[in-house]
């Protein structure tokens, strides 16, 4: 059975591909040509890759994503497509499942959410069960630099802490939903804040995700 980084892989791909190179992306600065760089590099450069988490190696990264981005961007779809070379860890399915399923539903968001006709994406449940669990072990980490506390929480109840602090907004969204808001993609998830005006402002526009 496909996993879900598998069908997410694909269907960034398609996505990528249906809006061609120069098409806008949720990720600021980024088409989606750059954006379909920064995959291939982050799973088949990992010399380049450390550079998205040590700020030290940035100039490295920057430079290797701009080599790539170079490349015919039917190249960089096909890359995406067929996955890391054999030599990568990410081709262990369980590392792939644990990096990429969250990783590529986000990006795939990132394309889909900036074109002007999108609509809503209806996720599996079981697919938004993983998103939930994955959510609930990183949510203190994509909220560590907000101002305000933030709580997120299923319409179903379920709650995690993204952020212990006062005052309180309480983000309430399907778990596809919520993993974007904690990505940083605050605007475009489709969630519903309780708190006070100021303090869903600054939750809104607080720097969140790794």
């Amino acid at each position: 059975m496909s996993t879900h980084a598998k069908r997410e892989r694909l269907l960034l791909a398609d996505l990528l591909e249906a809006a061609g190179p120069e098409a806008p992306t949720l990720c600021e600065g980024w088409t989606a040509r750059e954006l379909a760089a920064h995959v291939v590099v982050r799973e088949r450069r990992l010399d380049a890759a450390a550079g998205i988490v040590i700020p030290a190696l940035k100039n490295r990264l920057d430079r290797v994503q701009a080599e790539f981005a170079a490349k015919p961007y039917e190249e960089l779809i096909q890359l995406i497509r067929t996955g890391p070379p054999k030599y990568s860890p990410y081709n262990l399915k369980q590392i792939d499942e644990g990096a990429n399923a969250v990783e590529f539903y986000v990006h795939a968001e990132d394309v889909r959410r900036a074109q002007p006709d999108w609509t809503p994406r209806e996720l599996d449940p079981v697919f938004s069960d993983a998103l939930w669990s994955r959510l609930e072990k990183a949510a203190r980490v994509m909220g560590r630099k907000s101002p305000v506390g933030i709580v997120l929480r299923r319409p179903d109840g379920q709650t995690a802490v993204a952020h212990k602090g006062t005052p309180v907004v309480t983000v309430t969204g399907e778990p596809g939903e919520l993993t974007l808001f904690a990505h940083g993609r605050q605007e475009a998830a489709q969630v519903e804040l309780e708190g006070d005006k100021e303090a869903s402002t600054r939750a809104l526009e607080a720097k969140l995700g790794i």
